[in-house]
């Protein structure tokens, strides 16, 4: 499983989405900035995360297992039924 950096810091977080809630782009390939770490957190349910280069990986996300993007890598996330999390932006 990938790990942040020690030398980042958050600095926004999105609010709960839900299976209902979920933002299309994030349903689909998308890429944070340059300097823009993420980590996926999710609180019930299952997220299937997605990370689409350089080779495609398949990441099932729940309570006990985060997800973490890293800069400008595309992904993209998929519910797996009812899903409640957010996502955490560092730098």
């Amino acid at each position: 499983m990938k790990q942040l950096p020690d030398n980042v810091a958050s600095y926004k977080r999105t609010p709960e989405f839900t299976e209902e809630s979920i933002p299309a782009g994030l349903l689909h390939a998308h890429r944070t900035k340059e300097s823009a770490w993420a980590k996926i957190v999710v609180l019930e349910g299952r997220l299937q995360y997605t990370i689409n280069e350089p080779e495609k990986e398949v990441i099932i996300l729940d309570e006990n297992a985060h997800g973490v993007v890293e800069p400008t890598v595309p992904h993209e996330v998929k519910p797996l039924g009812r899903v409640r999390f957010y996502v955490e932006f560092y730098r």
